[in-house]
């Protein structure tokens, strides 16, 4: 998708923040699903990571991140591949080669272990990285992985729900956390290393009533999946309706994933969904989602390469993101 040139309005950032688009980029290799990995992509490993995880640190992307499946059953194995590394190894991996992106788990299905588990993790890693990380949470899809672990499937909505508050508890300031609830109870059990961050922030995942309600509620952060552009407006705008409606006021980052992108002209085909054209035709279709009132932006680019990958997050960082 040529686009076109024109146009330059932009719009205020996140509630109580000025600035441009923040962008960031789920990590290609740590998961191959069909519907987003390239070919490359197969045969590619540690050495690849670092090498794009140090291209985003370069290049100015807000974060890094990465999936969570623990097994995936054979009825979908072909469609989502098998190839889903451990979120919390490779981002604690990639901190030790980078410097100043976050880290984000997108998403980690928190449901399938004990928040004091997850805490445990996520602590440590948030503690080895200097603060860097975002907890980007989700309720999961795949009834056998939730039966294999002994985690509710039919109930894993709520349990999430509980999941938040409980980690929100275990990765607050205090050695010994406490929570009380329906699903789980914990006091008087201390934890150390603490996170380096006074509040990591939640980012929940998901673009379902039940998933919108959670973010505007519980969240930091909103991360959408799969809605199109044309319907992150009314999705917006029932997020400030819930947050009014429960008096929630501390801000809120609110996220969007943008149609594949190509900085420059294609000399392949990189399908028809993707956004091609000059540094300023994409940075003001870009900019269409800060009108909406979107904070983050979550970029993927075609490619054929590792080094067509870098090359592109680097022509985006260096052309695309000053005019964001």
């Amino acid at each position: 998708m040529q686009v076109p040139p024109e146009g330059r309005e932009g719009h205020e950032g996140r509630e109580g923040h000025e600035g441009r688009l923040e962008y960031g980029i789920q990590l290609p290799v740590q998961s191959q699903s069909t519907l987003y990995a390239e070919a490359w992509e197969a045969d590619a490993g540690p050495a690849d990571l670092v090498e794009i995880a140090r291209a985003a640190d370069a290049s100015g992307f807000a974060y890094v991140a990465s999936c969570d499946h623990v097994a995936v059953p054979r009825r979908l194995a072909a469609a989502m591949s098998t190839v889903w590394y451990d979120p919390v190894a490779t981002l604690a991996f990639l901190a030790g080669v980078t410097e100043r992106v976050r880290l984000l788990s997108h998403v980690a299905v928190v449901g399938l272990r004990h928040p004091l588990a997850t805490a445990k993790q996520y602590a440590t890693l948030d503690h080895l990285s200097g603060g860097r990380l975002i907890l980007g949470v989700g309720a999961g899809h795949v009834r056998e992985e939730f039966e294999a672990l002994g985690a509710d499937f039919e109930r894993r909505g709520a349990v999430l729900d509980e999941c938040v508050d409980a980690l929100r508890a275990a990765l607050g300031p205090d050695e010994f956390p406490s929570h009380h609830g329906k699903l789980y109870d914990f006091e008087g059990l201390g934890q150390r290393p603490r996170p380096t961050q006074e509040r990591v922030p939640v980012w929940v995942g998901g673009s379902s009533p039940a998933a919108v309600r959670r973010a505007a509620v519980r969240g930091d952060g909103w991360l959408p999946q799969g809605d199109p552009r044309e319907r992150l407006p009314a999705q917006i705008a029932r997020l400030g309706q819930l947050r009014q409606e429960a008096g929630v006021t501390r801000p809120l980052t609110v996220g969007a994933i943008t149609e594949p992108l190509y900085v420059g002209r294609a000399a392949w085909e990189v399908g028809r969904r993707t956004l091609t054209g000059t540094p300023e035709a994409l940075a003001e279709s870009l900019r269409a989602y800060r009108a909406m009132g979107v904070h983050q932006i979550q970029v993927r680019f075609r490619s054929r390469s590792r080094a067509e990958l870098t090359e592109q997050m680097a022509a985006f960082g260096a052309e695309v993101a000053p005019l964001l």
